[in-house]
């Protein structure tokens, strides 16, 4: 049998040897001077929508009779005609809320959810941390651990909670105030973490006004299973857009609102200045919108939605 294989001189060996290693050397050194690849613009965020933009017409406020125009499993309908990769459920709007849905309901809404290709970015409930009353946090706290195992079951990875209104009396003691919501919040993110679900904290223009009263909090939690919700319209400070930018590096997830402002303020939220904090940021996860009924001003949730998504997914597009 003829033997195929190139036979190589043994003088031009070594030659090869020398050329090869050569090759090797330069090519580690190339690849080792080039820059690491940056998260590209495109895909590092997924456009959101928080079901409370719709709540007028999910709990039949306002509407016929008072009774509700609209269901979960609707808005997960229409959120697919408008391409919305993914919806924050609100506990709001499930059935018989503050009590916990059923598991068949929970799974007809995540299995519905799958099917239309949409995530279920998170969910949340109302509850006060702030309130002077021991039993009040406590419930507040049990009912928290509740839904977090229904964000469990939905596949939500974060479970939206509120800081409280300002107690009356407490105007001034921001710090006293603000340890019985860390106590709680410390409960609520050990219990998220046996169930995997992060807790956001979210700015609501209550106790957390401002970055550094947000950021401290979330440090004194000191938790991998606790983050920052950004609410980008209730930072009450002159330039709300300083306070965003010193936040994202520790957002879990966000609510982004028409106006960074008071609500129905004429002044709209510069949305490519916010792209570009954003994308400067090096934020990757979900940026659901939340519009809301401003007093006096005709409200179309439909509408409104869609142009706050459509002039999000336009800047997204753009260079920074």
């Amino acid at each position: 049998m003829k033997n195929h294989f190139v036979q190589i001189p043994r003088r031009n060996s070594f030659s090869l040897f020398l050329l090869l290693s050569f090759i090797s050397i330069f090519s580690i050194n190339f690849l080792q001077a080039q820059p690491a690849n940056k998260p590209t613009a495109q895909g590092a965020v997924k456009i959101a929508l928080n079901a409370y933009s719709f709540n007028d017409v999910l709990t039949g406020k306002g509407q016929k009779d008072n009774k509700p125009t609209l269901t979960l499993p609707e808005l997960l309908d229409w959120c697919a005609t408008q391409n919305i990769e993914a919806i924050d459920l609100t506990g709001y709007y499930f059935p018989g809320y503050p009590e916990v849905p059923t598991d068949e309901y929970i799974y007809n809404l995540k299995h519905k959810a799958f099917k239309l290709g949409i995530d279920i970015s998170g969910t949340g409930i109302r509850n006060n941390f702030a309130s002077p009353d021991p039993a009040v946090r406590a419930a507040d706290v049990e009912r928290a651990k509740k839904w977090i195992i229904v964000a469990e079951k939905l596949g939500a990875p974060v479970i939206r909670l509120f800081a409280g209104e300002i107690p009356k009396g407490y105007e001034n003691k921001w710090d006293e105030v603000a340890g019985w919501m860390i106590d709680c919040y410390k409960e609520c993110a050990a219990f998220g973490a046996q169930h995997g679900v992060i807790i956001g904290i979210q700015n609501h223009g209550d106790m957390i006004k401002t970055a550094e009263q947000h950021i401290k909090v979330l440090k004194a939690v000191d938790s991998k299973w606790a983050g920052l919700i950004i609410d980008t319209g209730n930072y009450k400070v002159a330039d709300p857009y300083l306070d965003i930018a010193a936040c994202i590096p520790y957002a879990c997830n966000w609510q982004v609102k028409e106006s960074v402002f008071e609500l129905g303020s004429p002044i709209k939220i510069d949305m490519p200045r916010f792209m570009k904090i954003l994308k400067q940021s090096g934020y990757r996860g979900y940026i659901p919108v939340e519009t809301l009924v401003a007093k006096g001003k005709p409200y179309d949730p439909y509408a409104l939605v869609a142009a706050l998504v459509n002039n999000l997914k336009k800047v997204q597009k753009a260079e920074y």
